[in-house]
């Protein structure tokens, strides 16, 4: 007759640890990317939000909201001296259609006596100083982009908005922005318009965005 011995206690409580241990490292490198312990989250959400929040601002003439979240290197100073720079009357986004001249104002002379004559009327132009804009949208999942120029390698998110004039057809406007993290937080580093023609050949973001 065969007789079978009985694992010691402590064996087994050895080969349970053992099996534990092994579960606990295989679980914690699945939740932190591995063996290396970096954790590793999909930035797409976050990279998105931050371009439609910058682009919203803009449309609204918020620069000093746009601004904010720029890089240091966009800003070119602090955030009150890039909307300084963003204000003013040569900034409203959109800008008018070629069509509609701007208004002119004409300064009356003055004569010897110091009397003026009456003043030329200004001209206006045909339509408001801004159209509307539609809700931002972004076409597509933001993609990577190589560093390019001044510009490091980051996220490149591809944006669109309806502009509409009175009395005009609405057009759409596409702008491309690349985002990099700075100080713990995605910032827009550079933007591009994308033009209409662009949109059938490869990846527009991509080359809008490595040319400028």
């Amino acid at each position: 007759m065969t007789r079978r011995t009985a694992a010691a206690p402590a064996t087994v409580l050895l080969a349970a640890g053992l099996a534990l241990a092994l579960a606990g490292c295989s679980a914690d490198s699945d939740s932190k990317g591995g063996a290396g312990g970096t954790k590793t989250q999909d930035p797409t959400a976050a990279v998105v939000a931050v371009a439609k929040e910058y682009q919203q601002a803009a449309n609204r003439l918020d620069w000093r909201r746009a601004c904010q979240l720029s890089t240091a290197a966009k800003r070119r100073g602090t955030v009150d001296q890039c909307a300084a720079r963003n204000i003013g009357p040569a900034t409203a986004t959109p800008s008018a259609p070629a069509s509609e001249s701007p208004t002119a104002t004409f300064e009356p002379p003055t004569y010897a006596d110091g009397s003026t004559p009456e003043p030329i009327k200004t001209t206006t132009p045909s339509g408001p100083a801004r159209a509307s804009t539609g809700p931002v949208k972004a076409e597509g999942a933001p993609r990577k982009v190589p560093a390019s120029e001044d510009h490091p390698a980051g996220y490149g998110v591809l944006l669109s908005y309806t502009v509409t004039w009175p009395n005009k057809t609405p057009t759409t406007s596409r702008i491309a922005l690349r985002l990099v993290q700075e100080g713990g937080a995605w910032r827009v580093d550079q933007h591009e318009d994308v033009q209409d023609g662009d949109m059938g050949h490869g990846d527009p973001v991509t080359a809008a965005l490595s040319g400028g």
